[in-house]
């Protein structure tokens, strides 16, 4: 695989050609928080925690580094004071869906973030899919998916599938990065599975 350079914070870094902006900064130790990325998935850019800032000033702009390719030549920040603001806000929408889950918790207290500012009814998945994905990409049963749209989507166990699959299976519930995912099946499964 054919080597490439870019620039990350200020320091001359060395990855992969075809590789992630992410990979490629985590490979050299470089920490970009995020909530929906798993190495046995496809990359999906759900949480947008990955955010970085990329070309140099005045030409820069946001990415998501998680499905951004790494390129040589790139320029790229992942803590400068647009990144910061950004992943603030994000994770007072994230706080506001699930305020009790620990590790929005922490990493809303490493960036400063003391309670979100909105207000929305607490339904504790985050919508990063990682259940949904791994359900699909890796057991190949698409047992639990996403319906609605906008502000009304949710994850929701397809209980045809789930009934027969999950029991048995129950992989996922320790991607869930809020915890809420194994409750939701108990209770899905006491009202519909009737086992």
């Amino acid at each position: 695989m054919k080597k490439i350079t870019l620039n990350i914070d200020d320091r001359e870094v060395t990855g992969e050609e075809g590789g992630t902006v992410l990979e490629v900064a985590r490979g050299v130790g470089i920490d970009i928080p995020t909530l929906c990325h798993h190495e046995k998935l496809e990359p999906y850019g759900a949480c947008r925690l990955c955010l970085v800032e990329i070309g140099t000033p005045p030409r820069t702009r946001l990415v998501t580094s998680c499905v951004y390719p790494a390129a040589d030549g790139l320029v790229v920040k992942t803590r400068s004071e647009r990144v910061i603001q950004t992943r603030k806000m994000l994770l007072e929408l994230l706080l506001a869906r699930a305020p009790g889950a620990k590790i929005i918790k922490d990493l809303a207290e490493e960036y400063g973030v003391v309670k979100a500012r909105l207000r929305r009814t607490a339904t504790f998945c985050i919508l990063c899919g990682l259940c949904v994905r791994y359900c699909a990409e890796i057991k190949k049963a698409d047992a639990i998916g996403f319906i609605g749209r906008g502000v009304e989507r949710e994850v929701m166990f397809i209980p045809e599938i789930a009934a027969e699959s999950c029991p048995s299976c129950r992989e996922c519930f320790p991607l869930c990065p809020t915890g809420v995912l194994e409750s939701n099946f108990r209770l899905v499964q006491s009202l519909l599975f009737k086992q």
